[in-house]
């Protein structure tokens, strides 16, 4: 059974950095894409960061100049940087895993799903 299970949320305030991480039970973790999405309070869930299979990084527009995903194959583990964080970045992050293939930026286009981790940002 795969499971993603996120750590490292918390309550900040803005301007603050704070790590995610994903750990995953994939059995070929490195080929799969992997992604965070973020659910803020009201609001439908919405693509952030993605890394393919081969290293390659996608962001939404938002956050490309503050955050930083990044994967360790070796530990199965997939990280979010988010730095010169904003009340708006407030949210629950979900770590997401895509099968071998295009990758994408639609929550349709991934297979499993952690459970979040909540990130609160007060000005």
């Amino acid at each position: 059974q795969v499971q993603l299970v996120e750590s490292g949320g918390g309550l900040l305030q803005a301007g603050d950095s704070l790590r995610l991480s994903c750990a995953a039970s994939l059995h070929t973790f490195s080929v799969y894409n992997m992604a965070w999405f973020r659910q803020a309070p009201g609001k439908e869930r919405e693509f952030v960061a993605a890394i393919k299979w081969n290293g390659g990084t996608y962001y939404t527009d938002s956050v490309e100049d503050r955050f930083t995903i990044s994967r360790n194959n070796a530990e199965k583990k997939v990280h979010l940087q988010m730095n010169s964080l904003k009340p708006e970045d407030t949210a629950v992050y979900y770590c997401a895993a895509q099968e071998p293939g295009r990758i994408g930026s639609a929550i349709s286009d991934y297979n499993y799903w952690g459970l979040g981790t909540r990130v609160t940002v007060s000005s």
